[in-house]
């Protein structure tokens, strides 16, 4: 799954294009690295986001095309969560 759509579908981020702005804008690394929005993903991948002040580490569990809101969270597993 691309990189910009894993997170619009786990609602990392609320839409594709935000995830495409984002990516280019360097604000998120795949495990650790730089990246671009077409990016394939899998599960155990580390993404690193910043949102802002805050920045938060997570990894992926699983890959599903579409999700309900209650159902999002289980794609991926908080690893940390700070604040710069």
């Amino acid at each position: 799954m691309r990189l910009d759509k894993y997170l619009k579908v786990s609602r990392l981020i609320k839409r594709r294009t935000l995830a495409k702005e984002a990516t280019e804008a360097d604000r998120i690394l795949l495990n650790g690295l730089l990246t671009k929005p077409s990016k394939e993903v899998k599960v155990g991948d580390v993404l690193t986001i910043t949102y802002g002040k805050k920045i938060i580490e997570v990894k992926i569990t699983s890959l599903i095309d579409s999700t309900k809101k209650a159902d999002a969270s289980l794609m991926y597993e908080l690893i940390s969560e700070k604040n710069r």
